[in-house]
């Protein structure tokens, strides 16, 4: 079997497990048609800042970062993506309007892209519009939740939210990275660290 269909075999049971709804194998060959695979060598991009996002991708394998850069240049990291999650910039692919973020493969990454236009094809199959409908609710709380631990929780809090929400993040991302999406220095992120 090739890497082409592995990423397909995922996506297939990431579809199944999240709906109750299984997926038939005329909806499974209608699924290959809509989506393409690409593989993103690590610092290579998904999407950069100024362009309009095209695809909405399924990470197979590999991790990934969305991130806007200051005007000193500083990368502020605003989603960390890993295998079996959806990568986008919804505000870009829904207006057809230049995005503000990069999102850029952190290692070696295999990825299921798939157009706006295909989206809505996808609505066909019911497992998909189940699937679709749960992530909508699921990437708004996240949302929700994130902005509220970064206004209103001290930096300790935030870390030990994600080291219990997201553990594979503090092994598949370097510090840098994690004290960015946290919103605090690799210094407190090391103080920290040392403390537990």
């Amino acid at each position: 079997m090739n890497i082409n269909q592995d990423s397909f075999l995922i996506l297939f049971s990431y579809i199944e497990e999240h709906s109750t709804s299984p997926l038939s194998s005329e909806d499974k060959e209608f699924i290959r048609e809509l989506f393409v695979y690409k593989k993103i060598g690590r610092k290579q991009f998904f999407l950069k800042q100024g362009e309009i996002c095209k695809y909405c991708g399924f990470i197979s394998n590999g991790a990934m970062k969305q991130y806007s850069v200051d005007d000193l240049g500083k990368e502020n990291v605003i989603n960390l993506y890993l295998e079996n999650w959806w990568v986008a910039d919804r505000e870009s692919l829904l207006g057809s309007k230049p995005t503000i973020y990069n999102i850029e493969a952190c290692e070696d990454t295999e990825i299921l892209m798939i157009s706006q236009e295909g989206i809505k094809e996808m609505t066909k199959v019911p497992a998909f519009n189940e699937l679709t409908k749960r992530l909508d609710m699921n990437h708004g709380i996240a949302m929700q939740n994130r902005v509220n631990n970064a206004i209103s929780l001290p930096a300790v809090e935030r870390y030990n939210n994600l080291f219990k929400t997201h553990p594979a993040f503090l092994q598949r991302f370097p510090q840098h990275l994690i004290a960015s999406y946290l919103g605090i220095t690799k210094e407190t992120l090391s103080r920290i660290r040392k403390q537990k």
